[in-house]
């Protein structure tokens, strides 16, 4: 197995954030919570895990991160439904601050615009 033709049940997917790799079992274990802790953040449509061919949901490593975030605030009182929102805001935030970063870069790179 060489890293240009990765083999194995993963098929060179260990590096993506989000290929669906956890089962919901496993995602409850590794954010030490339960379940239904998962089915109501996606209810909530915080994360939307994939399905499987059997329909069992699936999550990647950036979904587990989404809802650990979420677990936080709840473990600190937030109702899950504000803990969603907040997350889903903090998320947008962060997009929107990296876009207006690249825009940013843009225009220092393209030097002073022409006067009229």
């Amino acid at each position: 197995m060489t890293a240009e033709n990765p083999t194995g049940p993963l098929g060179g997917h260990l590096d993506d954030d989000d290929f669906p790799a956890y089962t919901m079992g496993r995602a409850a274990e590794m954010l030490g919570t339960t379940q239904g802790f998962l089915r109501a953040i996606g209810e909530a449509r915080l994360i939307t895990p994939l399905r499987s061919a059997g329909g069992h949901r699936r999550y990647s490593r950036y979904q587990l991160r989404i809802a650990a975030r979420a677990r936080e605030l709840v473990d600190r009182g937030t109702p899950i439904e504000a803990a969603c929102r907040i997350v889903i805001l903090e998320d947008q935030l962060e997009e929107a601050q990296r876009i207006n970063a690249e825009y940013r870069r843009a225009a220092e790179s393209s030097g002073p615009a022409p006067s009229v």
